[in-house]
């Protein structure tokens, strides 16, 4: 009997020693949990069709930010776009055409350490105030009226930040998360959320944003479920609404074809 005990208390001091230097890892290594960055030369030459413009914009702590801003042949305005968790702009460019076809320009950021920008992501805020750099330098070429924002999968929680402290004319979100303390708690309960250095709670942002907001989201998606857009409806106005693209994934939203009628009849009026 005591030797059972003794294997059961091995076994017990074990299993927290993995559970605590799990979590320990979790805690200290979440950029590389959520980021997925491609890198790029500085000397890197994008290449796509039609006409576009790379712009260099410097954050509040003084790191280079490397963003394109892509020209429809008539502008009606701008599409402010923060993209997902991977990749770059090599890749991220190419979905420019699906908007500067609707006439209206497209400005894609490539956070830090993505691309050709600087420096390294280290803590939400920072996140934050990166992109609102980018959003003031935006707006001294476009008046704020005519910029739609546009966030998608990681960049909603961003983008739903930049609708509640500016005064763009809309807000667009796909496939957006309730906040990613929601997200953990789905996928790794285990995990207390005191843990959770980067919340991104967007559904305290939804609460604060005047503009209409309209909400995408692929009841297929794989990644960021369904139920966080349905979770997130409870805090729309009245005015706002939730879009549901039946049967789409996570990724290639923007060649859905219901997307694409949606987002036309949006920007029209």
């Amino acid at each position: 009997m005591k030797k059972l005990k003794k294997i059961f208390l091995r076994t017990f001091i074990a299993f927290v020693g993995i559970y605590i230097l799990t979590c320990g890892l979790l805690y200290f290594m979440q950029e590389k949990i959520i980021f997925f960055p491609k890198k790029l030369t500085q000397n890197y030459k994008f290449q796509f069709d039609g006409k576009f413009e790379e712009l260099n914009i410097i954050t509040a702590d003084k790191i280079y930010l490397n963003g394109l801003l892509f020209k429809s042949d008539s502008s009606k305005g701008l599409i402010f776009y923060l993209h997902g968790n991977a990749g770059a702009l090599d890749s991220w460019g190419d979905i420019a055409k699906t908007y500067t076809n609707l006439n209206y320009d497209m400005f894609i950021l490539d956070y830090r350490g993505f691309g050709k920008s600087a420096g390294d992501i280290s803590n939400e805020e920072q996140f934050y105030s990166d992109v609102q750099s980018a959003y003031i330098h935006l707006k001294s070429r476009y008046s704020e009226n005519k910029i739609v924002i546009i966030g998608y999968s990681i960049g909603t929680g961003p983008a739903s930040m930049l609708a509640s402290k500016n005064n763009p004319k809309a807000l667009l979100l796909q496939a957006p998360y309730f906040s990613l303390v929601d997200m953990m708690n789905k996928s790794y309960s285990f995990v207390p959320n005191f843990l959770l250095r980067y919340r991104f709670e967007t559904f305290t942002f939804i609460e604060q944003i005047k503009v209409p907001i309209v909400i995408f989201h692929g009841n297929s998606d794989e990644v960021i479920y369904y139920g966080s857009s349905l979770k997130l409806q409870k805090y729309l106005k009245a005015t706002d609404k939730l879009v549901t693209l039946n049967g789409q994934g996570h990724n290639g939203m923007n060649n859905n074809f219901e997307y694409q009628k949606e987002l036309k009849n949006i920007l029209n009026n």
